[in-house]
């Protein structure tokens, strides 16, 4: 396993951190199955494990908080908030008043009594950036967080939020949670260089694009993996976007053949290749699942392999933009970008 120092924290995580969202009723994995994954991930050297409150309604925390009992204190421990928890009108987003209650509520949760990354699953345009901020600059001096980050905001949402840190004197994000694959590389045109100017960390989520990636998904073979069973339209090839990433997956396989490495290997081996990120999110299901993962802790890959990468999928483009998940709200509202 390999190692990076989390933004400028000073913090050392694994490049491949240990996602729990599939904990729970989500992904169908029991306590028992949860808990062994978290051990063979330490065991091969994972040291930081992300969860969030709206997993599985605070599911995920719970079975993480009971797999890493005993060992809190080796274990570099992520949550997150903001993403609603009920039909309550106030338990969702990122006031004052939410965080404070979402905060203890993880922390029971989990059973500890802090944690060392608490991030803004998503940007609250409802909020200013002064309100979340002070909020969380209370809560990290009063010993409950770490550091605090954010998660899938657009990149200008990110500079906007670190010059209102410096406007008020208050603590700033130093990580940002991006979603990034070979398939889906616009951040590389707006969010990393951005990140890499505040000199943020980067936890990058879904570098296996929600399975297209996992060697599951082929031309000729049937889709029969569990998030096509909940979100089949994201895997029809009737649609155009997905019938370019079939293409793309095709021609990506054969690269990796080439380089003597399995698909997931390189698509990890890719999202850790750039010097913005540091760790790919893998989010396994299954001990089969992370130990597919595992195999690309120690994966480098070489530059003729990456032009090929660049060849295939053009650096800074997303072959599914709708499925972007940092889109400014005006472009998804039409009252938005309509003057009254």
């Amino acid at each position: 396993m390999q190692y990076r120092t989390l933004g400028r924290t000073g913090v050392q995580v694994s490049t491949l951190a240990l996602g729990a969202m599939n904990f729970g009723a989500i992904g169908r994995t029991t306590q028992e199955e949860a808990t062994a994954i978290v051990d063979a991930a330490l065991e091969a050297g994972v040291n930081l494990i992300d969860t969030a409150d709206m997993y599985g309604k605070g599911e995920s925390e719970e079975m993480v908080g009971k797999a890493i009992a005993g060992r809190r204190d080796d274990i570099v421990l992520a949550t997150k908030a903001t993403m609603p928890i009920g039909d309550e009108r106030n338990h969702r987003g990122s006031s004052r008043r939410w965080l404070y209650t979402a905060l203890d509520d993880s922390l029971r949760r989990l059973g500890v009594d802090h944690v060392d990354l608490y991030q803004m699953h998503r940007w609250d345009p409802t909020t200013s950036d002064e309100e979340t901020l002070s909020a969380l600059t209370d809560l990290q001096r009063a010993g409950k967080i770490r550091y605090f980050g954010s998660s899938t905001f657009p990149a200008y949402r990110i500079v906007q939020a670190q010059w209102a840190a410096r406007e008020h004197r208050l603590g700033r994000y130093v990580t940002e949670q991006p979603s990034y694959s070979m398939l889906q590389r616009g951040i590389e045109s707006h969010v990393l260089p951005v990140t890499e100017e505040y000199g943020m960390g980067v936890l990058a989520w879904s570098p296996l694009a929600s399975g297209w990636l996992s060697g599951a998904v082929r031309v000729g073979r049937e889709v029969t993996t569990h998030r096509s069973a909940v979100l089949p339209e994201r895997f029809d090839p009737s649609l155009p976007h997905n019938q370019a990433r079939l293409d793309a997956v095709e021609r990506l396989a054969k690269v990796a053949d080439e380089a003597g490495l399995t698909l997931i290997q390189l698509a990890l081996g890719f999202v850790n290749a750039h010097p913005a990120v540091t760790a790919a999110l893998i989010g396994p299901r299954t001990m089969e699942h992370l130990r597919s993962q595992l195999a690309a802790a120690d994966i480098v890959l070489t530059a003729d392999v990456l032009d090929a990468i660049d060849e295939i999928v053009a650096p800074g483009t997303d072959l599914a933009p709708g499925e972007k998940f940092d889109t400014p709200p005006a472009l998804l509202d039409a009252s938005l970008r309509r003057r009254r």
